[in-house]
């Protein structure tokens, strides 16, 4: 863990929280991947596991500047901002991006875990038996859930307690993406777009000191919906941090071969060459969320043909492999610089 960092390092910091932010939005894409390649994995883990009874009782205690150095508050705070205006930002230009160039945005997706795929395993000299067996099991672990049917929408508030646990796997374990988990649990237009909705409804609400909603039972539904989503998915990141820490501590080498197979795994979920699937009504006419966009249930992967969209789309696989290099490239220099 890094106690100094220069103003250079900070913005940067928050750059990849900008990209954590992003990744971890996108249906199939995990930002734990972004942490793992941009060399901030185990000081995020590390720092998130801080969050305990200690670092409660300095907070209560009004201990504050002891309570930010004991988490590492300085790195997590400049993650979570950069995550935060990645949510208002980024993410949705990459929305417009994914409507508009579908393929070309997962090519590069594909390409960039290809590439991480590459920067993980090359300094990995380990293997063996229980590494290789970790490995193939973290690929079958990532590749089945790519293929499993999506379940119904439910907003029973304990399995919605469930779906925060789950939904944060994607920041803690690189390879499993959070958002393409709600899709399979059938709650990600509940939780990410239904909810997400009714809290902005809600602020404009209370600024122009309209407070009718209170009598909207849907809105204070979604909202309760929404709060017990939050806390399980703080309860999930402690908890996982955790047990990551723990693991990464005392069986590195089987868990970061188990992580490599995660990701490629994930590969399933990312493969450019895919038609959505969306969910329709007995009449066969369209589900619409809040925001009146179609509700995705699932992707039909099918192997492309040799034309000039196909090729472009390699380009692009391309370019996102020499993304992750460059990133490599650029950590390596800073490292030497420092030293």
């Amino acid at each position: 863990m890094q106690s100094t960092r220069t103003l250079r390092d900070r913005i940067f910091l928050v750059i990849k929280g900008l990209a954590m932010g992003a990744a971890n939005k996108v249906p199939g894409v995990s930002g734990g991947v972004v942490a793992f390649v941009a060399g901030f994995y185990e000081e995020f883990i590390y720092s998130l596991q801080r969050v305990n009874k200690t670092a409660f009782k300095l907070l209560i205690n009004g201990r504050f500047k002891s309570f930010i150095q004991y988490i590492n508050g300085r790195f997590l705070g400049l993650l979570i901002f950069g995550m935060v205006v990645s949510y208002f930002s980024v993410s949705k230009i990459l929305d417009y991006l994914i409507v508009n160039y579908q393929l070309y945005v997962w090519s590069t997706f594909f390409g960039m875990i290809v590439g991480s795929i590459y920067y993980i395993s090359k300094d990995f000299g380990t293997w063996n038996r229980k590494t290789i067996a970790a490995l193939i099991l973290g690929a079958v672990a990532g590749i089945s859930i790519s293929f499993l049917d999506p379940a119904t929408e439910n907003d029973n508030l304990l399995f919605v307690f469930f779906c925060g646990i789950i939904s944060v796997s994607g920041m803690t374990l690189p390879g499993f993406s959070g958002s393409f988990i709600l899709i399979l649990l059938g709650n990600y237009v509940l939780l990410l777009v239904d909810s997400v909705n009714a809290l902005y409804d809600t602020m404009a609400d209370v600024f122009s000191g309209n407070f009718n909603f209170v009598k909207d039972t849907v809105r204070i539904r979604l909202l309760k919906v929404l709060g017990v989503f939050t806390l399980g998915s703080v309860a999930g990141l402690v908890s996982f941090s955790h047990l990551l820490n723990y693991i990464l501590k005392h069986y590195k080498n089987i868990t970061m071969a188990t992580i490599v197979g995660f990701i490629i795994g994930s590969l399933g979920v990312v493969w450019p060459w895919k038609k959505t699937i969306y969910k329709t009504t007995e009449d066969g006419s369209y589900l619409l969320d809040s925001t009146g966009k179609q509700i995705i249930e699932n992707y039909v992967r099918y192997f492309p043909e040799a034309d000039t969209q196909t090729f472009l789309a390699i380009a692009y696989i391309v370019l996102g492999i020499l993304v992750v290099l460059g990133l490599e490239w650029y950590g390596q220099r800073t490292r030497r610089i420092k030293s």
